[in-house]
């Protein structure tokens, strides 16, 4: 349950950190929080299954570690993929 919320919160973070270095991406603190919480989740729980970190449930230093990381990797990539394809749609 921890692993979750670290990656839910890493995920956020990921979201609006890849909307301030991607300015045509984000979409204002709210939605890129939004889209990283979602991104996060699913980036926890994809590196999950494949046991690279997050969603373990391990709460040692590297199960916290890995919740970090995925969570916010999954976040910004989420994010990223997104405003790409918000802008695609816009031209």
């Amino acid at each position: 349950m921890l692993s979750t919320i670290i990656g839910l919160a890493s995920g956020a973070l990921g979201g609006n950190l890849a909307g301030s270095l991607l300015k045509n991406s984000s979409m204002g603190t709210l939605w890129n929080s939004v889209i990283g919480i979602l991104g996060g989740d699913l980036g926890s729980q994809i590196l999950g299954m494949l046991g690279m970190g997050g969603g373990g449930g391990e709460m040692d230093l590297m199960g916290i570690i890995g919740s970090v990381a995925s969570g916010g990797a999954g976040g910004g990539v989420l994010l990223t993929i997104i405003g790409l394809v918000k802008k695609a749609m816009g031209k």
